[in-house]
């Protein structure tokens, strides 16, 4: 069995809150654990918001909670009401993250059936040292960039390997099946994934790389798809389909991160003046024919254009590097 960082993180966080709250002289000094242990985020951003936002829905908990125990007493009555108004006002803010830990510390006025003022700061400092204690073992992530950059080499071996499936169906007839591009948005989401908690790790928000990147990639594998998809229906002759293939592999072979793409414009460019020498289609299958591999020219073109496009991006805003 083993046990992750989080873990880790939240058992110390709940027992170092408890200690403190029990010597401290809290009332159910044990809330301060279980606050703690709700607190504890994936990201410093998330732990930060939560913190807050549970602060902020303490203090309209308390305020609504006076109002329906006053109303109708200290007992499950009284309680119903309570979280009649508070949970549509939660839900309302945004704070839903405070609900279930703030009606714990509710409960905590309806047994001892009162609002003295002790008893509200007594509930204000288990929440403090709960979420402190969070925030402070948060403080410490482990740096993503290592798994981001592992997510970028699996993306560009998935797209070199369909592009070279591409390139060889042009000799061999063979279709490559759309199926086959479930892999590679499958590792582009868990990318897009990663990139996400990396940035929300960082305390001074700037242009995220990583985001920008997988976004550009998914980008592209749609078009790859729409490529696959193409090839199904046309047919290319010998002598073309050794130039196209020719291309396809150069890309393959050429794939990466850092790659702005304009040689491979430069080579589609030249595909298109060759193919535009062809004599005019004589019949209504060599003009469709004619059409579905011009369609797979220009989708080809849009697919290297987004790269070019990301990398001019990246090259021109200094903020929107790599090591964001």
């Amino acid at each position: 069995m083993k046990i992750g960082l989080r873990t880790t993180k939240t058992a110390i966080a709940a027992g170092l809150s408890m200690y403190l709250a029990q010597n401290l002289g809290l009332l159910y000094a044990p809330a301060a654990g279980i606050i703690a242990v709700l607190s504890v985020g994936n990201t410093k951003k998330t732990s930060l918001f939560t913190a807050v936002g549970r602060l902020i829905s303490l203090a309209i908990a308390t305020a609504l909670a006076f109002i329906s125990f006053h109303l109708l007493g200290y007992g499950p009555v009284g309680f119903v009401l309570f979280l009649f108004l508070f949970i549509p006002v939660a839900v309302y803010f945004g704070l839903t993250d405070g609900i279930v830990v703030n009606s714990v510390l509710i409960t905590h006025y309806m047994m001892e059936g009162t609002f003295a003022l002790p008893l509200i700061g007594n509930a204000f400092l288990l929440m403090i040292i709960g979420i402190g204690f969070a925030l402070l073992f948060n403080l410490y992530m482990p740096n993503g960039e290592e798994k981001l950059h592992e997510a970028q080499l699996a993306v560009e071996q998935t797209f070199k390997s369909l592009l070279k499936d591409l390139a060889q169906s042009f000799m061999t007839g063979t279709d490559v099946l759309p199926s086959q591009c479930v892999r590679l948005f499958d590792q582009i989401k868990e990318g897009q994934y990663q990139a996400k908690i990396h940035q929300e790790n960082q305390w001074v928000s700037s242009p995220g790389y990583y985001e920008a990147y997988f976004t550009m990639r998914q980008t592209q594998a749609r078009l790859l798809l729409d490529m696959t998809e193409i090839l199904q229906h046309i047919q290319v002759e010998e002598s073309y389909s050794i130039t196209f293939q020719s291309v396809l592999r150069y890309t393959a072979d050429t794939f990466h991160e850092n790659n702005d793409g304009q040689l491979i414009l430069a080579k589609i460019e030249a595909l298109h003046a060759d193919y535009r020498q062809k004599p005019l289609p004589q019949t209504r299958s060599e003009f469709e024919n004619r059409a579905q591999l011009f369609q797979f020219l220009q989708t080809f073109k849009s697919f290297i254009e987004v790269k070019a496009d990301f990398s001019e991006q990246i090259h021109s805003s200094p903020n929107h590097k790599r090591s964001v």
